[in-house]
């Protein structure tokens, strides 16, 4: 297994795989970009949306489940680019045969396991920090999404130090992350508990919020561990293999 930094204009992306499977990822990601910017060209407001907006029956596979997984949780459909850009790319992996891959689109992660591995979240100068989940080999997809209204360059409109989503639509699990955030504004129980109610649709697996020394979950959430997270590579959920 490798690590490579695939970076094709504004996305960076670390994807994690046996070499010979990392350029189909970065395949996909240029070939989903350039689908994207072609739409946009046509549709300015899906780029500058805050709301769901409607699309055409005929738009792109990427552009309609953006739209959708957006409008299920009441946010523009850019929220979902970072995770429907991991989850194209990590399902292109999957078709070219790799049993074990990871790809984190700006922190944005979805995987596909073969062994256990570990996201750690970063939130800041927070009393809760150096966390992660722990994550289980399976034959499923699994995403891992946050947003953050104190770190980072995620647009939200609340004050969550992390807001994590986990769902098998890695796109649900980015909106739903923005959409978790932006109703987390105040720092008390009983208000982020209302946050998690007013983000969670179905097909979401599990929620968790931390705001300084407040953390509030809802769903599975997987196993949380101590995880090293360095403020100086991501605001976001990083993922690393576990040897064992």
């Amino acid at each position: 297994m490798r690590t490579e930094i695939v970076r094709i204009k504004e996305t960076i992306s670390a994807v994690t795989a046996e070499e010979a499977f990392i350029p189909a990822a970065g395949q996909e990601i240029g070939c989903q970009r350039e689908v994207l910017e072609a739409y946009i060209r046509g549709r300015p407001d899906f780029l500058h949306a805050l709301k769901p907006v409607d699309i055409e029956g005929d738009a792109p596979e990427i552009v309609r489940r953006m739209a959708e997984a957006a409008a299920r949780v009441g946010v523009g459909p850019m929220a979902a680019v970072a995770g429907a850009i991991s989850e194209f790319a990590l399902r292109a992996m999957i078709r070219a045969g790799s049993k074990h891959a990871i790809v984190a689109n700006g922190g944005d992660i979805a995987m596909f396991l073969a062994k256990p591995a570990v996201v750690g979240i970063f939130t800041g100068p927070t009393r809760i920090r150096n966390l992660g989940l722990k994550f289980m080999p399976g034959p499923r997809i699994i995403g891992v999404c946050t947003s953050s209204g104190t770190v980072g360059h995620s647009l939200s409109f609340g004050h969550a130090d992390a807001a994590v989503v986990v769902s098998q639509d890695v796109c649900l699990a980015d909106a739903a992350a923005t959409a978790l955030g932006n109703a987390a504004k105040i720092k008390e129980p009983a208000s982020l508990e209302k946050a998690l109610h007013a983000a969670w649709v179905p097909g979401i697996e599990g929620m968790l919020v931390i705001m300084d020394d407040i953390m509030a979950m809802k769903g599975r959430i997987p196993e949380i561990v101590k995880a090293r997270v360095s403020p100086g590579e991501t605001a976001r959920p990083r993922a690393r293999e576990e040897s064992r």
